[in-house]
């Protein structure tokens, strides 16, 4: 046993832990979790826990039922919470086949898949999202009007606002479970709230994605309101993204640096930002994973819908933030398309692989755009070669079906239940009656 292993047990017994939570996530995204007593601990650490893989979306058919959740003791934080006192503690497991081996569909283990090949390269990826959600009173009830929290604006400061009270709340919960925040503030939409994660290694970062928004929905319990990170909730309203700024070090030194290059990027940089443009459209269908997420893309809202870089330009997709003069380890890109639904480790597996793709393969990083974007027409972008994202998800399926590299990144069995788990979402949303189509044609026609 391992000195982990041996720190968790021991706390578990200082702390009267009476429950262990094993967190993992499915193929969309969504936590998953199962409670072990204390004395089933070490077992667990030993030989993990049985479960029946093919419940679970996306992990396993059911011929290939048995699956074992093996927990990362790193990973051992206690429920802040669930109390003090006989108190419940998580951590996150990875999925093994009944031999020991990784599971191909475990989206944590496809991460770490694309880590290793980073590693092997010489590069540590990290990673800092900017995580946007709202705030909705309850009950809401179905098809009934979403209410938000309040009606405040981009860095507005609400009195005795339920905003403040909830990010004190959120943040003060994720604090004491050791994970670091940067800023929080109040988005451009009415109840909207934006909370950003400290920079951390990529694999760091998605558990502490799927830690982040099991908090938020806790809090909002707690305070009698409800969280939602989906993509585009309020038609008239900006929708919720999860902005990622990415980085590359080799040992201490950041790649990403040069102290000669425009905006003090190195070739690196530059080139892992054009295997990022060169594959956008790729990977929009695991960035941008539901029909909802493309009213977010293609709704305006400062939303990135063209594929182009710029610098500290907020139109563009790809946004090389300013540069700060003697500070080369800051140096970043960050990605704005992703949207705050998205599974954090599939997400940050594409990114990666495009952008080391880049970087492979020596890929010309394009002219910058420096006009807004949005503001030019088709024709004026057509000119400076500007593609569209996808509109819709059937098209970012497409393309993503045809892609080598996202399909040698998810792996075979992710790859083919995405698409196939996708598809069948767009067929139910194309089906659909929506109230937008009655209240114009049924009189009407």
């Amino acid at each position: 046993m391992d000195k982990q292993q041996e720190y968790v047990l021991r706390s578990v017994e200082e702390r009267d832990i009476r429950f262990i939570r094993l967190w993992f996530t499915d193929v969309l995204g969504l936590l998953k979790s199962v409670a072990i007593a204390p004395a089933e601990l070490e077992n667990a650490f030993a030989e993990g826990i049985g479960f029946d893989g093919s419940s679970i979306e996306g992990l396993a058919r059911v011929a290939e039922s048995d699956m074992l959740a093996r927990p990362d003791p790193s990973t051992f934080q206690v429920l802040p919470w669930r109390g003090d006192q006989r108190g419940t503690a998580r951590m996150f497991c990875d999925i093994l086949t009944p031999d020991g081996e990784p599971a191909a569909a475990d989206p944590r283990n496809v991460l770490k898949r694309a880590l290793n090949k980073a590693a092997d390269a010489g590069f540590t990826f990290y990673t800092h999202p900017e995580i946007e959600f709202y705030l909705f009173h309850t009950p809401v009830s179905s098809g009934g009007p979403l209410i938000p929290v309040d009606e405040a604006g981009y860095f507005d400061h609400v009195a005795r606002g339920t905003g403040h009270d909830f990010r004190r709340a959120a943040i003060s919960l994720l604090e004491s479970m050791g994970i670091s925040v940067e800023f929080s503030h109040h988005e451009g939409g009415p109840g909207q709230n934006e909370i950003d994660l400290r920079y951390a290694d990529a694999l760091s970062t998605a558990d502490n994605v799927m830690t982040f928004r099991t908090v938020v929905k806790e809090v909002a319990l707690d305070q009698g309101i409800m969280a939602s990170f989906m993509p585009k909730p309020l038609i008239q309203h900006p929708g919720s993204g999860m902005h990622t700024h990415f980085s590359l070090f080799e040992g201490d030194h950041n790649a990403f640096h040069d102290p000669a290059g425009q905006y003090e990027l190195s070739d690196t940089a530059r080139k892992f930002i054009a295997g990022l443009l060169y594959h956008s459209a790729e990977v929009t269908a695991v960035t941008n994973q539901f029909v909802n997420s493309y009213k977010r893309l293609w709704g305006g809202g400062e939303a990135p819908s063209y594929v182009c870089w710029g610098h500290n330009n907020r139109s563009a997709l790809i946004r090389v933030p300013m540069y700060k003069p003697g500070k080369g380890q800051s140096a970043r890109v960050e990605y704005r398309g992703i949207d705050a639904a998205a599974n954090p480790y599939l997400t940050y597996s594409v990114m990666l692989a495009a952008g080391l793709k880049g970087i492979q393969e020596g890929y010309e990083l394009p002219d910058e755009a420096e006009d807004n974007v949005w503001s030019l027409t088709d024709a004026e972008r057509r000119a400076m070669g500007i593609a569209p994202l996808p509109n819709n998800l059937q098209d970012a399926l497409d393309i993503m079906e045809r892609s080598e590299l996202v399909a040698e990144t998810l792996g075979e069995s992710v790859f083919a239940y995405f698409l196939r788990n996708k598809r069948q979402e767009w067929q139910e949303y194309r089906a659909q009656v929506t109230p937008y189509e009655v209240s114009k044609f049924l009189r009407a026609l």
